[in-house]
């Protein structure tokens, strides 16, 4: 690589995004750095489709299984830990290697923001079990009247922009663009998609969740984790949960599952799409005949 760019790969949800990345670190030597939101929460695995145990010995990933369930973690604490692992890989000799699709991990890693506010932790769990209670569209309805520019960010950002903004009285947008800024990372996107076959791949990615034993998965957390944990807002757990409490029958839990992560891939595109562009992003089909070129010819030289 001519310069010190990092390459990121990034995209929406279930579009083949992890396949390339493993392929391609196995090839150039690379570490994996996982920008997901959820898949830092431990145990909570099939339904945030981690990388396997076998994926995992093969490439090392950062970024997995790095907080229990019960801890939130914001985007700026993850760019934090994220530089330490970028160094760490260079300095065994291999190549960094970002992939995922919390855009707003990744903005923080590309152009680092101040980390959020700090609250008494008492005001936070009292005023966190009220909006937990709320749907993502409440809580995105209650945004825009409070910090419009964060409205359009997934649950997680919605709820500590709601938070803030009652605790604090002041929004977490302010907090941010008052906030010093440090300096923005050289970054080459490869931005992985399937257009309109997406929605068939969603469904099957859930089916295979099922399958795979994702119901049992949750009863074995609701054991000991907490309802009000932050791990549970990873897309369709709560779903589950309610379908092994008997509070919703299979075909309404997958149904109500597939629209969500519709939802949520949509909102992705329309992220990547807005927050970058340029000279240094290519797009690609995942199963177009064309996409391995593509790729290997981003990996090479960034066009």
């Amino acid at each position: 690589m001519a310069d010190d760019s990092l390459r990121i790969i990034c995209g929406p949800t279930a579009a083949g995004k992890s396949s390339i990345a493993l392929e391609l670190a196995e090839r150039h030597g690379a570490d994996i750095l996982s920008a997901d939101s959820r898949q830092i929460y431990k145990r909570f695995d099939i339904g945030t489709a981690k990388p396997s145990r076998d994926e995992r010995a093969r490439v090392q990933h950062f970024g997995v299984d790095i907080v229990d369930p019960a801890e939130r973690y914001s985007a700026a604490r993850w760019a934090r830990e994220a530089d330490e692992w970028i160094s760490e890989s260079r300095a065994a000799g291999k190549i960094p290697l970002v992939v995922g699709g919390t855009g707003f991990y990744i903005r923080a890693l590309v152009e680092p923001l101040a980390d959020s506010p700090v609250f008494d932790t008492a005001q936070r769990l009292t005023i966190g079990s009220e909006l937990e209670q709320l749907s993502t569209e409440d809580l995105r309805r209650w945004c825009r009247l409070l910090d419009p520019a964060r409205a359009e960010l997934g649950r997680t950002q919605l709820l500590r922009a709601i938070e803030t903004a009652l605790l604090s009285g002041k929004r977490l947008s302010e907090f941010h663009a008052a906030a010093p800024r440090l300096q923005p990372r050289s970054a080459r996107f490869l931005v992985v998609d399937r257009g309109p076959a997406l929605q068939e791949r969603i469904a099957q990615r859930i089916d295979a969740m099922f399958a795979a034993g994702w119901v049992d998965e949750v009863r074995e957390l609701a054991k000991d984790v907490s309802s009000s944990a932050p791990a549970w807002m990873s897309s369709g757990y709560s779903t589950v949960r309610a379908l092994a409490r008997g509070e919703i029958d299979f075909d309404a839990a997958r149904e109500k599952i597939l629209i969500e992560t519709r939802q949520y891939a949509k909102r992705q595109r329309t992220w990547f799409r807005h927050q970058i562009g340029g000279t240094t992003v290519t797009h690609v089909d995942a199963s177009s005949p064309d996409a391995p070129r593509i790729i290997e010819k981003w990996w090479n030289d960034g066009s």
